[in-house]
């Protein structure tokens, strides 16, 4: 086991992989990085999806007895993507007992179509858990004003749900909120919520890209600012998750068993050379939190990550003073709002994209 990532899980961070492809369950290679890197979880994305079928040869038999079958481009990905979903769901079934739910999870995304479909958002949820058919799945919901409707449903019904492609700390309280509105009606829904588990996943990465271009075009003092507010953005959601945490109206749940909404840092994978390739993981380490990383960041950890402690709670002050300073030459609200809308707009062409490899897939396999 890599010492790196020893020190991670000891400090309280679960280390979740962002990539799942047919080859690597078939390869053996997911269930050697759980033995070797700590890994203890996968998420998906229509963009891994996407790259994962594009490659096309280890979903060539399935392709084809989906053609003989008749099946459509959209029935086909579903099946393709239920199944390998379902097949690490199974890799990770040992984590998942023995950690109680919080992990051996696998995360499998909602059309990202229905991102502003409340109501088809709910109904696709369902429909993608039942057809995984393990418990250790979560369905992941897009963190936009018309899936907090949704998210709090899914869970209603005792589904878990990993909350995606959250920026703003705004955002982030409203979907604690709808957590515990979500844990409220399932209680009055007899559901047993200690079964039911939560991720909200904190994009970081992409804050630092889309801010830094603009410190870059304001010169001066303020491009001594970047690199610096994806963590700190990152760091005061966990100070919103300690603070609505520790409320009464937590404590009544809590009471009736509920587990905590863990923070998921997403986007994790450096984009500017000039930082660390660590950074957004060894930079955000604390107690009940969740890093879901792409393979070449977890191997950075693994390699050269040099874990020093918590690393979120003490720089509360700076980060505000950070995020203070950033505002004096770019508007926070303009680029959370921006971000989200070119975050949806990607897992819509990526979902495009894994719709027309499959179409030729069972084009070329009749």
């Amino acid at each position: 086991m890599s010492e790196s990532t020893q020190k991670l899980s000891d400090a309280g961070v679960s280390i979740w992989l962002d990539d799942l492809s047919r080859d690597r369950l078939t390869s053996g290679n997911l269930a050697e990085l759980i033995k070797t890197h700590n890994v203890v979880g996968v998420t998906t994305n229509p963009t891994i999806f996407a790259g994962a079928l594009s490659k096309g040869a280890a979903y060539a038999e399935q392709m084809r007895e989906l053609a003989a079958a008749g099946a459509s481009v959209e029935e086909a990905v579903f099946a393709a993507t239920c199944d390998d979903v379902r097949a690490a769901c199974d890799v990770f079934a040992p984590v998942y007992k023995a950690s109680n739910g919080f992990d051996g999870r696998v995360s499998i995304e909602v059309d990202p179509r229905l991102a502003r479909d409340a109501e088809g958002t709910a109904k696709m949820a369902r429909e993608l858990y039942e057809r995984v058919g393990r418990e250790n799945v979560m369905i992941k919901i897009p963190a936009t004003q018309e899936g907090l409707r949704p998210i709090a449903e899914t869970l209603a019904a005792g589904i878990s749900v990993n909350v995606t492609l959250i920026f703003s700390l705004t955002r982030y309280r409203e979907v604690i909120n709808a957590y515990m509105l979500g844990l409220e009606q399932a209680l009055e829904n007899g559901k047993d919520l200690s079964t039911i588990h939560s991720v909200a996943s904190f994009f970081v990465s992409r804050v630092d890209t889309e801010i830094d271009a603009r410190l870059e075009a304001a010169g001066g003092d303020a491009v001594q600012l970047k690199g610096k507010a994806g963590l700190a953005n990152a760091r005061l959601a966990y100070e919103v998750f300690e603070e609505m945490f520790s409320s009464e109206r937590w404590a009544r749940l809590q009471a009736h068993g509920a587990n905590v909404q863990r923070p998921l840092w997403a986007s994790t994978g450096v984009k500017d050379p000039s930082l660390p390739d660590t950074l957004y993981v060894t930079g955000l380490v604390a107690p009940n939190t969740v890093n879901t990383m792409p393979e070449a960041t977890l191997n950075a950890v693994a390699d050269h990550g040099e874990v020093t402690g918590n690393t979120i709670v003490p720089n509360y002050s700076e980060s505000n003073n950070v995020l203070d300073a950033i505002s004096a030459y770019v508007s926070y609200p303009e680029v959370v709002e921006k971000l989200e809308v070119e975050g949806l707009s990607k897992f819509d062409v990526s979902w495009e994209e894994l719709l027309q490899t499959v179409r030729e897939a069972l084009e070329q396999a009749k």
